[in-house]
């Protein structure tokens, strides 16, 4: 068995369905990593600190023999663990591939810049017999990928309408229907409004949602990828600038549904949520929204007129949103609108036939 080093390129090519993992330790893994990777830290938050003071301090020598200090005891939990893992990843790739049990035992594996600390785990892995491949460079190599690829020149086609518009729901009727999308909402883990967040997990940091990003759209084999429009912001998360840019002078597919129609749309997602969380909501975007209206639709949701307060919460957005869309140089050559009485009204077949290819 041997140890490779590989390039990004082909470090993230060999490794898909594979075993990646993270060998930093978890304050690092948990602030960003590789999508789909695991962590296996070398060394724990304390042990890494211990370790780079004594480097920076002292000398190369004595961090190494301090980190052969916390790497010995770790040896044999590290080979289990990755044994395990493996037969995981055999089992779901045998339960993918029509019962053809895999052969690879491949491990591969990544620290900051591909040096010691994942140096020091492929040696153990390839001496209990596993085939271990480094990334070159380490997550530093993958963090300038990821800045590069988001610069990429992408074909977009942004399926836009106004809050309420059931926009997510029309990306995956698109995507069953062999269309390739890409959910920012999903990515960035809030569906971005002062709402958005509501009955959601904790969003990704910046770095994440870039990372998993990059890799949704490098991953689609097809052009043009369908996107929703969003605010640059989604929630604590932004879309990258040069993205960004892309997106804003893409095509836009414009799905115009009737405000009352968009209404209860809104309130079948929101409507049911605890006042307390729908009156913080609200508070959030109060120097926006207004004293008046703010105060209006916070006595609505108190006295449970949920539906009243959200009327006002929709006519601000169609407002923010109508701005937002007409901040868009040349806007008549990029927008196509499509009416739709009710909420779907068949829309997704519409845009599929006249959607360019």
């Amino acid at each position: 068995m041997s140890t490779s080093r590989r390039p990004i390129t082909e470090f993230l090519s060999q490794s898909s369905n594979k075993l990646i993992i993270d060998v930093r330790s978890p304050a690092e893994y948990n602030h960003a990593h590789l999508p789909n990777a695991v962590n296996i830290p070398l060394f724990s938050n304390d042990e890494r600190k211990i370790v780079g003071t004594a480097y920076k301090q002292q000398s190369r020598e004595i961090a190494i023999k301090l980190g052969l200090d916390f790497f010995g005891p770790k040896m044999k939990a590290i080979v289990e663990e990755v044994e395990q893992l493996l037969n995981t990843n055999q089992t779901v790739s045998k339960n993918t591939r029509n019962g053809q049990t895999p052969t690879s035992n491949s491990v591969f594996l990544y620290c900051w810049r591909g040096g010691m600390r994942s140096a020091a785990v492929a040696w153990l892995l390839q001496l209990y017999g596993f085939n271990t491949v480094v990334l070159k460079g380490g997550y530093k190599t993958y963090r300038n990928f990821v800045l590069d690829a988001l610069s990429l020149p992408f074909s977009l086609t942004i399926l836009g309408g106004y809050t309420g518009s059931a926009k997510t729901e029309i990306l995956q009727h698109l995507k069953e229907s062999g269309e390739c999308i890409v959910d920012l909402e999903g990515l960035a883990v809030h569906k971005g409004s002062a709402f958005g967040s509501l009955g959601m997990p904790a969003q990704p940091s910046q770095e994440m949602f870039e990372n998993n990003l990059a890799l949704e759209l490098l991953k689609q084999k097809s052009s043009p990828v369908w996107i929703e429009d969003e605010s640059q912001r989604i929630g604590n998360v932004n879309i990258p600038t040069t993205f960004w840019t892309t997106m804003r002078s893409s095509p836009v597919y414009f799905i115009d549904v009737p405000f009352e129609e968009r209404l209860e749309h809104i309130m079948a997602g929101y409507g049911a949520f605890k006042k307390e969380d729908l009156a913080d909501a609200i508070q959030r975007i109060s120097k926006r929204l207004g004293p008046l209206e703010t105060k209006t639709a916070l006595c609505h949701v108190q006295e449970n007129r949920v539906k009243d307060g959200f009327r006002i919460l929709l006519t601000y957005y169609d407002k923010q949103y109508k701005k937002a869309l007409q901040n868009r140089e040349n806007l008549p050559a990029l927008i196509t609108t499509f009416t739709c009485e009710t909420i779907g009204d068949g829309i997704a077949a519409r845009l599929l036939k006249h959607h360019p290819v």
